[in-house]
């Protein structure tokens, strides 16, 4: 049965540089699930959930990213409800760890669901105009309504509870939710920007690009460094401040 599986791999062309970056994407994430779950022994026990929560992030999207590589070979196209998937389990876990970094200095679960919805109503609307509407105008309403929710998280880890929760826990935390906080505004970024390129709605009605395939195929590529730098860097983060915070 091992054999039949390794047997029903499709060959990846030397010019398929999407294809590729699934596959790295793939083994990146991958390899670093490995190393976060094999140091959740040798943490600290305050912060092993959220190094645990670190290898999770990875480990789904390593998973997910296993299947898009398959999808995109096979059909040629953007796998969008892959991805969609992966980020609707990863990016609330993400924000999660917003939340286990500053509980002890006084997160409370109002401020978790309000990552969490926040994450969610970013995700669904992005999905229902990139997925449902994306040759429609009316994308942009949609790609409006969950640019609302992503700048409502820049503004809670930024200026919000979240910052001044930071601050609070000490210079170790708040350094650790500033580089975090970094990732959010600029890494995050990227994906708002493929949305409007490869939507027919674009940037508030206006259609920035008339060929949204190839848009989307080079956006595939970018989404697929982003996300393991992302998530990655994320959990570099969290693994860092884990370290730093047992030394101190």
């Amino acid at each position: 049965m091992l054999q039949h599986f390794f047997l029903e791999i499709t060959p990846l062309a030397n010019d398929n540089y999407v294809a590729f970056t699934f596959f790295v994407g793939t083994m990146a994430m991958m390899a670093a699930s490995v190393f976060f779950f094999f140091e959740v022994g040798n943490t600290d026990p305050k912060w092993r959930t959220s190094v645990l929560v670190s290898g999770l992030i990875t480990f789904i999207a390593a998973v997910h990213y296993y299947y898009m590589r398959g999808y995109s070979l096979e059909t040629g196209e953007s796998p969008t409800f892959f991805r969609y998937v992966d980020w609707l389990l990863t990016v609330p876990l993400m924000c999660v760890e917003f939340y286990l970094i500053t509980k002890k200095s006084g997160a409370t679960q109002g401020l978790l669901w309000k990552l969490i919805a926040a994450s969610v109503g970013m995700l669904v609307t992005g999905y229902i105009g990139e997925a449902i509407y994306p040759a429609e105008t009316i994308s942009w309403v949609w790609g409006a309504i969950s640019g609302a929710f992503y700048f409502y998280i820049v503004y809670l880890v930024w200026f919000g509870e979240v910052a001044k929760l930071a601050q609070n826990a000490g210079p170790a935390v708040a350094s650790a939710n500033k580089t975090l906080a970094w990732f959010v505004l600029v890494g995050w970024a990227i994906y708002p920007l493929g949305y409007i390129l490869g939507t027919k709605g674009g940037l508030f009605g206006i259609e920035l690009v008339a060929d949204r395939t190839a848009a989307a195929a080079a956006m595939d590529i970018v989404y697929n460094i982003g996300d393991a730098v992302n998530k990655i860097g994320f959990g570099l983060v969290i693994y860092a401040l884990s370290r730093k915070s047992s030394a101190a």
